[in-house]
């Protein structure tokens, strides 16, 4: 079959690998139809290469028809409908009881000291053959995969893979006071759709970023916008919008790619002239984030408000404005996305109403075999790139 391939930094190949077949009674085997590029990818594009190898296959946001069942499976059958979400979990141990599918102790990357397994994210996840491909093995099939209608198009439900739940969970994280304000910080897909989401719940939402063509889609579903670029100083304006306090909460959206962070955009260039095996080390005992984003909601945040983060985030040693943190006494939640969690109630909002706006959500359709070109698109932000899905 084809996938995308990871080959390099910054180089992702259209390759020839093998198809996948049924590894244990609980796989399932699924012809995917549409995948997405995550905003998370583009950290495998830029500052994660010491953990990847090159012929990786990449993508956690994959949806298909099953092909092939695993001897085990009596839930799911071929020719159902499902969207697989980017963590693998079992559904039956301690962890997942409690709703927290990223830690599932059945998948844990124990060796790397990580959570649960993702797909197509490096080593630290389990090396998972990713679903930007024709085919796609799911493990632990048995709980994974969500079982959809047929009839809609693939756009109304793909989003339930990642980014639905992850800007779901953001939101909840975010605990927002009922008629509170929510300020979300980056309008890339996960802010976009949180901030959807917040203003479906009655919030007020105030959307930051820099990129013009993100800020007109937010302003289209009444967020409040800001452009980085005419407000130097983000945080007292933001103050002077909120009675002179400041939000009740922060989503960080943006994660270690924040513009801004000069000394750690140098550390990041840095590590990519290492050695592989010393990179990977750097990256696990160093702070080499970028963490402008994460600064300005600690400095925004009213105090004793909440700052729900969701960016992505991988340095170890990043230091923390602590001093400044319990003064105001910030509250602070985090993590990927439990995706399980949220999917029952997430789909009632996917009839067809599409209350969020889902079905005109991606800004690119393209073939898989675009998909280093539509990397290169995305990371540059070209062509008013927000969320682009691939079809094999």
């Amino acid at each position: 079959m084809r996938a995308l391939t990871w080959q390099g930094k910054r180089k992702i190949e259209y390759s020839d690998v093998p198809d996948p077949v049924i590894q244990e009674p609980t796989d399932a085997i699924i012809k995917v139809t549409s995948t997405g590029i995550c905003g998370s990818d583009l950290h495998l594009y830029e500052v994660l290469a010491p953990f990847l190898d090159p012929g990786d296959v990449l993508g956690h946001e994959p949806m298909g028809e099953v092909v092939e069942v695993g001897s085990e499976l009596d839930g799911l059958k071929t020719g159902d409908r499902v969207v697989i979400p980017f963590q693998i979990a079992c559904g039956r141990c301690f962890m997942c009881e409690q709703g927290l599918q990223t830690q599932c102790e059945t998948t844990q990357v124990t060796d790397q000291g990580m959570g649960a397994a993702l797909f197509g994210y490096t080593k630290l996840y389990g090396q998972v053959p990713g679903g930007q491909a024709e085919y796609l093995r799911v493990p632990q099939a048995q709980y994974g995969p969500i079982k959809i209608p047929h009839g809609p198009p693939d756009d109304r439900f793909v989003y339930l893979s990642d980014v639905l739940p992850t800007a779901w969970q953001a939101v909840e994280y975010a605990a927002v006071p009922k008629d509170g304000t929510v300020v979300v910080l980056g309008l890339g897909p996960i802010g976009d759709m949180a901030a959807r989401i917040a203003v479906h719940r009655g919030l007020r939402v105030i959307g930051v970023d820099l990129v013009p063509e993100r800020l007109e889609r937010a302003k289209i579903r009444a967020v409040e916008t800001l452009n980085l670029n005419d407000h130097k100083d983000i945080v007292n304006v933001v103050r002077d919008l909120t009675d002179g306090r400041g939000p009740d909460s922060v989503i960080d959206a943006v994660g270690m790619e924040a513009h801004g962070s000069p000394v750690a955009k140098v550390g990041q260039q840095l590590t990519g002239l290492l050695p592989d095996v010393v990179a990977r080390k750097l990256m696990q005992t160093a702070g080499v984030d970028r963490l402008a984003a994460l600064y300005t909601a600690i400095d925004m945040v009213r105090r004793g408000g909440t700052i729900s983060l969701i960016g992505v985030y991988g340095g170890a040693a990043d230091p923390l404005p602590l001093l400044v943190m319990f003064d105001k006494q910030v509250q602070l939640r985090m993590g990927q996305a439990n995706v399980r969690r949220w999917a029952d109630d997430i789909l009632p909002l996917l009839g067809d109403d599409d209350i969020l706006g889902v079905d005109l959500f991606a800004t690119h359709h393209l073939p898989l075999s675009e998909g280093p070109a539509a990397y290169e698109m995305f990371q540059k932000k070209q062509d008013g790139a927000v969320k682009v899905l691939l079809n094999p």
